[in-house]
C-alpha cells in the first residue's frame, strides 16, 4: 500500500509525490524513498517541473509496461539542499538554483560515456523517473517535493532565467536546442517545424537563434498569430494542399515534433531539398511506417534526436538566457496537479504547463 500522509516527512530518505499508482487510476499524492544517497548526489527542493507527454504515455503504459507506483516529471527545477562528498564544490554549493531533465545517471565507462555523449550510453542511459539507479532503487520524477540523484546530470540555471523558465527547456528546450546544433542548421538553412506544441514553439525560437529561416506547420489555423510572434517567417496549415506546393523543394531541414499512424510522408518529403533532412523529436505510441521510397531517391537523410548530452544541456541554458528564448507556460500548482495533467491530455497547454510548490502539499 502507498502511505497517503500529508505531512513532510521526518526520515531524510522519504519524499513526497504525486504518484500514478496504475494505468488508468488517479494520481495519488504519496510517500515514497528516495534513492540511497551516495557520494556524487545532490539533493533538491523541487520549486517547479514542466508536464511532457512523455509523463502522461508513461502513466499510461503506453511506451510498454510501467513500473508502478511512478512519479513522473523530468522537467525539474529546485535549489539544493544537500551535496554529497564527491560532488565538485567549484560546480555546486548549498542554496544553487539547478535543474534536471529526462537523463539522471549513465554508466560513465562505454565509447559514448568517454566521449562526452553520455546520452547515448550503450549500457545505462537511465531515465528520471520509471527506471532503476545502479544502485538498485528506483527512479522518481519531479511532481514532488524532493529529489535525489547523481550531480554528473543536475545543471545551473542562469542568473537571469526563472526557475520556471528553466523547467521547461530541460527537456523540451533541450530536445530541439540538441537536434538543431547536431544537424547543423545555420543561417543558410530552411527550417520546417512540424506542430507547433510543446516542443514546436521553442524549435521556431531556436530555428531564429541559429539564424536559420523558419517554415511553421500547423494542423490548426489558429496557430499562425502564435507562430509569428514566436519568429516564424512563413506559416502553412497542414491541409492546404497549394501551400505545401508552394514550399516544396525548399527545406534543408524538416523537424517532426509530432507523428501520428496516418502520417503522410511523401507530402512532407517533398517539402525538402534533395539531400535534405528529417529530424524526428516524437516517440508515438504507435509504430513508424509507410516511409516512401523517395526518400532512397532524392538522397533523403532521416534521423532521431531525443536526449543531449550534459555539455548541451548547460550549453543550451545559458544561450537561451543570452538569447531570451523563453517557452510560452501555464503554472499550476504542484497540489492540483492531477488537474494539470487532464488539462495536458485535453490539449489544453499553451504552450507547456509547469507544476509550481505551493504550502497546500508542501
Amino acid at each position: 500500500m502507498l502511505s497517503t500522509s500529508s505531512k513532510i516527512p521526518d526520515d531524510l530518505n522519504k519524499f513526497y509525490g504525486w504518484a500514478c499508482p496504475g494505468k488508468g487510476k488517479p494520481m495519488e499524492w504519496c510517500e515514497l524513498s528516495l534513492k540511497k544517497f551516495e557520494e556524487n548526489d545532490v539533493e533538491i527542493e523541487i520549486t517547479h517541473c514542466g508536464i511532457c507527454l512523455s509523463d502522461i504515455y508513461t502513466m499510461d503504459s503506453g511506451w510498454g509496461p510501467t513500473d508502478y507506483p511512478c512519479v513522473t516529471g523530468h522537467e525539474i527545477t529546485g535549489v539544493i539542499t544537500r551535496l554529497g562528498n564527491g560532488v565538485d564544490t567549484t560546480r555546486f554549493k548549498l542554496g544553487d538554483r539547478v535543474g534536471v531533465g529526462p537523463q539522471c545517471e549513465c554508466c560513465f565507462n562505454c565509447k559514448e560515456c568517454n566521449a562526452g555523449k553520455e546520452n547515448c550510453c550503450r549500457n545505462a542511459c537511465t531515465s528520471t523517473y520509471n527506471m532503476r539507479w545502479s544502485c538498485g532503487d528506483k527512479t522518481y520524477g519531479g511532481y514532488s517535493n524532493r529529489w535525489r540523484g547523481n550531480s554528473h546530470f543536475v545543471y545551473k540555471i542562469p542568473d537571469s532565467m526563472s526557475n520556471e523558465i528553466g523547467s521547461v527547456l530541460m527537456c523540451a528546450g533541450t530536445t530541439t536546442y540538441g537536434a538543431m546544433k547536431k544537424h547543423r542548421v545555420t543561417e543558410e538553412s530552411k527550417v520546417g517545424v512540424v506542430g507547433i506544441g510543446g516542443l514546436g514553439h521553442i524549435a521556431i525560437q531556436w530555428g531564429k537563434v541559429f539564424g536559420a529561416e523558419v517554415l511553421a506547420i500547423s494542423s490548426s489555423e489558429s496557430k499562425r498569430e502564435d507562430a509569428m510572434s514566436l519568429g516564424a517567417d512563413n506559416f502553412i496549415v497542414s491541409i492546404d494542399s497549394e501551400a505545401f506546393v508552394k514550399h516544396n523543394s525548399t527545406l534543408s531541414h524538416l523537424i517532426l515534433t509530432i507523428y501520428a499512424k496516418d502520417f503522410d510522408w511523401e507530402r512532407y518529403l517533398d517539402l525538402l531539398e534533395p539531400e535534405g533532412t528529417v529530424i524526428i523529436l516524437a516517440i508515438p505510441d504507435c509504430p513508424f511506417g509507410n516511409i516512401p521510397q523517395s526518400i532512397v531517391e532524392r538522397h533523403i537523410t532521416l534521423s532521431g534526436s531525443l536526449l543531449s548530452s550534459p555539455q548541451i544541456i548547460q550549453e543550451m541554458l545559458n544561450v537561451a538566457s543570452e538569447k531570451n528564448v523563453k517557452p510560452w507556460i501555464k503554472k499550476y500548482p504542484m497540489s492540483k496537479a492531477p488537474e494539470a495533467v487532464q488539462a495536458m491530455r485535453d490539449g489544453k497547454a499553451r504552450y507547456r504547463i509547469v507544476l509550481e510548490a505551493d504550502k497546500n502539499v508542501y
